[in-house]
């Protein structure tokens, strides 16, 4: 029997977009982070997303986007607000019963990028 990939025991895209979706449904809602949402393209953000985690999973989705440090220039984030993004999306991993290694795996490749969300424009 072949071991199944992080892509695969996510539910592949649609497991992952049911993620994402519940994940971005928190931002929004957070007093904290939804000020940060506000006028933005949701549908892109979450299109966007589904397809950055789908590759960090090994799925056969590709993030083509703009890159994360770039896309994210404008938005005045702090490590705090990392933190709180990052407490979120484990409650959204949660929420589906990701085992515990997994959803680790997931929170990593996020976390991954936290250098390139806090970059400001004359970085």
């Amino acid at each position: 029997m072949s071991e199944t990939t992080l892509y695969e025991r996510l539910g592949g895209r649609d497991g992952i977009r049911a993620v994402v979706d519940d994940f971005y449904d928190r931002l929004v809602a957070d007093e904290r982070l939804g000020p940060f949402f506000e006028g933005a393209n949701m549908e892109r953000l979450r299109r966007t997303q589904t397809d950055f985690l789908c590759e960090a999973a090994g799925g056969p989705e590709t993030y083509d986007a703009e890159p994360v440090r770039e896309a994210h220039l404008h938005v005045p984030f702090e490590p705090a607000d990392i933190e709180r993004a990052v407490a979120l999306l484990r409650e959204s991993l949660d929420t589906f019963d990701v085992p515990d290694d997994d959803a680790e795996a997931v929170v990593e490749a996020v976390a991954a990028y936290e250098e390139e969300l806090l970059a400001e424009p004359s970085e």
